[in-house]
């Protein structure tokens, strides 16, 4: 049976995704695409260095379930499914079964080895590129890196990060200049961060894929691009509620509310080179913190109030509630250490740091944004 290899390399870190299903080693290398260099992998290369490795197999999958469900196990949420957790210490491996997603894993931290195991392609393909991104961070965690939630674009070299909570406006700040005036995409809404040898802060992507409203997409002018590449068939990622689809392909504009909460598109990361024309960056060097919040109908505009940067910006294996570390594959404190984090976040404290408010006009936003920041 013929294997397919994607290497992942970002800053000195590689891992290596290996699957006998081609679709699932696409499914990573357009989700990681430029921002973790990926590529097809010599076959000399398969065994070097940490593996994902993953099996679209029903026997397979019933099998390692069958081994955590008859040894003791624990059970906690794991990608927002309730998953069963068993470990044997003497042999060094993790075993989980998430029954409700058809998925099992089997986890080696000793020798950087994961294997999945399903019963259909597109669950084990996601659940690999998730995993495969968790090894990276562990690598990159130990290494010296920590992971600030911020969103970022760089142009020239000099990267501009954008905090605050979820619908303070960091997407809309990022995309707005990436789209008006040349940024790079770096992320969308965490970054990797480590102090270099110059004084500053280097600046690293975290793949993901991004949630844009449907406001956002019609102000960036992207929404009849949407609504005609959907009708021609192509697809968002699969975790967009159907909903955003069906308002999308009927060309209603209007935001879509649950509970509270926008119903967003979900854009993959290698859509906005491909459907927007933005490029991604791979890396960058710290030079402006920007704060904002959105306001209906205001005028761009700095303002007096003064934010800086707190503990809270930063991820951490207790904010990490999502992806908590079951498979051990940290080995470290899923924000970083504290020493990363503390020299990061005392060499940003030198930065220029913006507290704007921004309106629902992308194209204001963005050259407001430009000559504030030194990006126009």
């Amino acid at each position: 049976m013929t294997a397919h290899a994607v290497r992942l390399e970002s800053a000195g870190a590689a891992v290596t995704v290996v699957s006998a299903d081609q679709a699932v080693t696409d499914w990573s290398a357009r989700y990681f695409g430029p921002w973790w260099k990926a590529a097809e992998a010599p076959a000399q290369d398969v065994c070097a260095g940490p593996l994902v490795l993953a099996e679209v197999d029903a026997d397979r999958y019933a099998e390692e379930a069958l081994a955590v469900t008859q040894a003791p196990h624990t059970s906690v949420v794991y990608a927002k499914a309730q998953t069963l957790r068993a470990e044997d210490s003497a042999a060094g491996v993790i075993r989980a079964v998430s029954p409700e997603q058809a998925l099992a894993y089997r986890s080696e931290p000793g020798t950087g080895s994961l294997m999945i195991f399903g019963c259909e392609t597109e669950p084990v393909a996601t659940a690999t590129a998730r995993l495969a991104r968790e090894v990276m961070r562990g690598i990159l965690l130990r290494d010296g890196w920590a992971v600030l939630h911020a969103s970022a674009v760089v142009k020239e070299g000099r990267t501009i990060l954008t905090f605050g909570q979820k619908g303070a406006g960091k997407t809309t700040t990022v995309l707005a200049l990436a789209a008006r005036h040349g940024c790079g995409l770096l992320a969308n809404d965490r970054v990797f961060v480590r102090p270099n040898g110059r004084g500053g802060v280097d600046v690293l992507p975290w793949p993901s894929a991004a949630a844009l409203g449907l406001g956002l997409l019609d102000g960036l002018g992207w929404f009849d691009l949407v609504r005609e590449r959907l009708h021609a068939g192509e697809t968002l990622h699969p975790t967009q509620d159907i909903r955003v689809t069906e308002a999308i392909l009927a060309n209603r504009h209007e935001p879509l509310w649950e509970g509270g909460k926008e119903l967003k598109a979900q854009v993959f990361p290698d859509q906005f080179p491909a459907w927007f024309g933005l490029p991604l960056a791979t890396e960058g060097e710290a030079a402006a913190l920007v704060f904002p919040r959105i306001e209906a109908g205001a005028v761009p505009a700095e303002e007096d109030a003064s934010r800086a940067l707190s503990d809270g910006d930063f991820m951490s294996g207790q904010t990490e509630d999502r992806y908590p570390d079951i498979f051990g594959l940290a080995g470290i404190d899923g924000g970083g250490s504290e020493e990363a984090r503390r020299e990061v976040a005392h060499r940003l404290a030198e930065l220029p740091h913006h507290s704007v408010v921004l309106a629902h006009d992308v194209t204001a936003n963005a050259d407001f944004l430009a000559k504030l920041t030194g990006c126009a």
